[in-house]
């Protein structure tokens, strides 16, 4: 096995053209599992540790440049406040020694549908784009194209994640996860949600219930829909008990899971319904006391 350990971002660009099957790795939290039980042995190892760049990250108007090696304990103490969501879900990652090694980058390169992250990038925005680099140049992929299959993403073999771009939160954002305890567990199932206010659209992200993350398309329809009609938006007011319920029953029909050893494809739905109700609820209380200080 070939091990590269590029000094900086144009060298492991190079090192990543010549080895294209080299497996990048920062973190390491999902690689070493995989190589440790022998699920996965690759050709070349790609140590990203020595670029630092991959460990910053900047707000550029309201824009998150988020590098793709940021640990998961930074965004919970530095961008809980413009990436809320985000943050919740980083809270449920591993144990604090993973939370300290792993980042969004890993996550979003192994693309696997019990990720922690993809829900909440989802229901951040369709605004979200994930950087990717090769020595060919930089591409932005919006992350609504970036999942194309179970743990395969859109990238190229030659190409390497350098950052996420996330709208800064402009109204409050939820995360939830089943599991058998709060953390250190893949998720039966997770949902993640978001109120834009400002664009008066609300965003959703299912993960471990289909074989990619995928939004609830016609659950964030009908909400939107509501929302607009009834001038909510504007008011402040409560939902109703129909509007939350409805909302909970499309999210779930908007899921395919299958039966396995952490749980079937009936419970995930029934919890999906249930994570919906109670984030969208969660949201919406934050978002009318808002309202209400603002008046």
């Amino acid at each position: 096995m070939e091990f590269l350990r590029p000094a900086t971002w144009d060298e492991a660009l190079a090192a990543k053209a010549e080895y294209p099957t080299a497996l990048p790795i920062s973190g390491g939290t999902d690689v070493m599992v995989e190589m440790n039980f022998d699920v996965h042995r690759p050709s070349a190892i790609l140590d990203l540790n020595r670029i630092t760049e991959l460990t910053e990250w900047s707000i550029d108007g309201d824009v998150v440049r988020l590098g793709a090696s940021v640990p998961y304990s930074r965004i919970i103490n530095e961008l809980s406040g413009p990436l809320p969501g985000l943050a919740l879900a980083a809270h449920t990652v591993g144990s604090p020694q993973i939370r300290n090694r792993g980042g969004v980058g890993g996550n979003l390169g192994a693309a696997s549908p019990a990720g922690d992250s993809h829900p909440a990038l989802l229901a951040a925005g369709r605004d979200v784009f994930v950087e990717v680099a090769s020595v060919r140049g930089t591409r932005m992929i919006a992350i609504d194209d970036f999942y194309v299959g179970v743990k395969r993403n859109s990238m190229e073999q030659d190409e390497l994640i350098r950052a996420v771009h996330i709208p800064v939160a402009d109204g409050p954002q939820q995360f939830s996860k089943i599991g058998t305890r709060n953390a250190m567990v893949i998720a039966v199932c997770a949902f993640g949600f978001a109120l834009h206010p400002k664009n008066g659209t609300v965003g959703t992200g299912i993960g471990s219930a289909a074989p990619t993350p995928r939004r609830a398309v016609e659950a964030e329809q009908y909400l939107q829909g509501v929302l607009a009609e009834r001038g909510l938006w504007e008011s402040g007011d409560l939902l109703g008990t129909e509007v939350i319920q409805k909302f909970g029953e499309l999210v779930k029909a908007a899921a395919s899971p299958i039966d396995d050893v952490r749980g079937t494809a009936d419970y995930r739905r029934h919890a999906l319904a249930v994570m919906a109700r109670r984030t969208l609820t969660w949201t919406w209380n934050d978002y009318s006391k808002q309202i209400r200080s603002a008046a």
